[in-house]
């Protein structure tokens, strides 16, 4: 983000301040950063203050009024006695500087007017630089006071700046497209999943429609990956205590885990990951060099506890099927087998249209060895060989550094969504820990033992809920003929072409194409506007001339009309466009 454009998201700010100080004096503002496309402010109002949607123009006014008075921002550094002064009151801006005591930083205030904030900066040097007609404030949101629900619930205030009206207008056109494509919009609208209360939060309840695709993506899938030498596992859902131990993934991820199950054996965990079940499976027997590359592949379901507060329909859940699998390979393989998968992960992005990604190499930080196994070379040897594939790929990348898990580097692949949101979507990870945890090992050519086995984590489609979110809003719900939950809809126009249409529809379900026969009382304009509503992708009617001819007239949902085909042409259409994934 350019510095200027910071500047007016992080002024603006401040003037939202002033703007909620000036319709409640009694609340307590905490913090007000800046965001990707603007900034915020979490306020703890009064009990009869609270804010309404329709209050937000009112404090957008006050907002306008205040930058019209072309106020300075002023920086004013002070000792931490003389800015709790300034802000007795107030708890929140007191445990702010208690942090910054304690880290050593500046204790910054910024005043704009009679108004005086807590502040590190950087600001405009005057309102005056700011264009009244390049910000609006969004929407109101709830937020525990620095993501604790054990703290209280502050009112988040969300604006969206940018530097010219322009720039403003294609993001609120952006953001008004994106609640069309909204997954959990469509998902209810097309009938695809749910969640109930009773069965909790995070937890998705997949309908027949949605089942059907998933279904389908899991079975392309798995052929794909038989294709390219994966073997297919499958693992409890629970271990004992002592695997996730050896895995190291306790105490690291205990708590993203559910609490332990305590029975008469041992204590037990619902699994986080499906790694430390492939890891056993591995160890069941001896293995040759011979035998590597070993590829195992489950679509395991996982749970994570996740907080109620950040879940997000399918795209922050509680219950993930993952498209894992994990690859155990001599130190000569890693080369090309990372390679292969990049390629796996490349194809199956093409079939499903997806083009705009790019990929992150997360590294470790030797500042931060809490976080990471104390393995030098090993770290710089797993990056290396990940940064050469990238580049002999010639695809395009970034390297993070302190996002590498604890037991080696990975790639994240980034994709921006059609509706522009950044979104994590695949992840390739290297493990060099698991073989001293596990004892990995191989018979060498030499006869002697060999514990260079290292582990690929891949998950190239995700979950089936994180991607299905993504899918459903890049096709907006009009999924590909592939995909379709309902593929062909048969329209018979009356009575008496119904039972030539029960022909037609039986003839479709023996060529395993998914069809309806809509036999609904209501008119042929009404049944086709459903149709089109639910986003089928053809539409067979059927009168008297389909009848008398023994053919059909074929309507696509975007396309119109196709004219009169024979059965047999549709068939053929249909097959050719599902074999072809077109």
């Amino acid at each position: 983000m350019e510095e200027k454009l910071y500047n007016i998201r992080h002024s603006l700010a401040h003037l939202l301040a002033i703007a909620s100080l000036e319709h409640d004096r009694d609340a307590k503002l905490s913090v007000g950063p800046v965001t990707d496309n603007g900034f915020y402010y979490d306020i703890d109002f009064s009990d009869d203050k609270t804010l309404t949607p329709e209050d937000l123009k009112v404090l957008e006014r006050t907002m306008i009024k205040q930058i019209n008075k072309k106020l300075s921002f002023v920086r004013k550094e002070v000792s931490a006695e003389d800015a709790r002064k300034q802000f007795t009151n107030n708890p929140y801006k007191l445990a702010i500087i208690d942090d910054i005591e304690k880290s050593g930083e500046a204790v910054s205030l910024y005043s704009t007017g009679d108004f005086v904030d807590l502040c590190e900066g950087k600001h405009v040097e005057n309102t005056s630089e700011i264009n009244a007609k390049c910000f609006t404030l969004t929407h109101l949101a709830g937020a525990y006071w620095r993501g604790d629900e054990k703290n209280p619930m502050l009112t988040r205030i969300y604006g969206v700046a940018f530097e010219t009206e322009e720039e403003l207008k294609a993001y609120l056109l952006q953001q008004e497209e994106a609640k069309k494509r909204d997954h959990r919009k469509i998902g209810q609208d097309q009938e695809l999943f749910f969640i109930d209360e009773m069965v909790g939060k995070g937890l998705v309840m997949w309908l027949p429609k949605g089942t059907i695709i998933r279904d389908t993506i899991e079975k392309f899938a798995v052929k794909t990956e038989e294709e390219n030498g994966y073997l297919r596992v499958v693992t409890p859902l629970i271990a004992k205590e002592e695997l996730f131990l050896t895995s190291g993934h306790l105490p690291y991820y205990k708590d993203d885990m559910y609490p332990p199950m305590v029975m008469d054996d041992g204590t037990y965990y619902l699994r986080a990951m499906n790694c430390p079940h492939h890891h056993r499976i591995f160890c069941h027997k001896p293995h040759s060099y011979r035998d590597l590359p070993l590829r195992y592949a489950e679509y395991g379901t996982v749970y994570r506890n996740e907080r109620s507060g950040t879940l997000a329909g399918l795209l922050r859940v509680r219950a993930l099927a993952m498209n894992d699998a994990h690859i155990y390979c001599r130190k000569d393989q890693v080369e090309a087998e990372f390679q292969s998968v990049m390629k796996l992960i490349m194809n199956y992005f093409e079939v499903f249209g997806l083009g705009d990604y790019w990929f992150r190499l997360s590294k470790w930080s030797p500042e931060h060895k809490e976080k990471y196994i104390d393995q030098p070379e090993n770290w710089e040897y797993a990056e290396s060989v990940l940064r050469k594939v990238l580049q002999d790929m010639h695809v395009n990348f970034v390297e993070v550094e302190n996002e590498a898990a604890f037991y080696g580097p990975k790639v994240d692949v980034q994709f921006k969504s059609i509706i522009g949101r950044e979104e994590t979507m695949s992840t390739i990870q290297l493990d060099f820990l698991a073989k001293e945890r596990f004892g990995l090992e191989y018979t060498d050519s030499d006869g002697s033992k060999n514990n260079e086995v290292f582990v690929i984590h891949r998950a190239p489609l995700s979950t089936h809920e994180r991607f299905l979110a993504f899918l459903i809003e890049h096709y907006a719900g009009a999924f590909p003929l592939w995909l379709a939950p309902v593929q062909v809809v048969v329209l018979p126009i009356g009575e008496n072409h119904q039972v030539y249409a029960k022909e037609v529809t039986d003839t479709l379900k023996a060529k395993n194409i998914r069809v309806e026969l809509d036999l609904d009382n209501n008119s042929l304009g009404k049944r086709v506007r459903n149709a089109k509503m639910q986003k089928v992708p053809y539409l067979i009617v059927i009168g008297d001339k389909e009848v008398e001819g023994k053919c059909v007239t074929l309507e696509h949902r975007s396309e119109g009309s196709l004219g009169s085909k024979t059965l047999e042409e549709c068939t053929n259409l249909f097959e050719e466009i599902i074999a072809s994934k077109g």
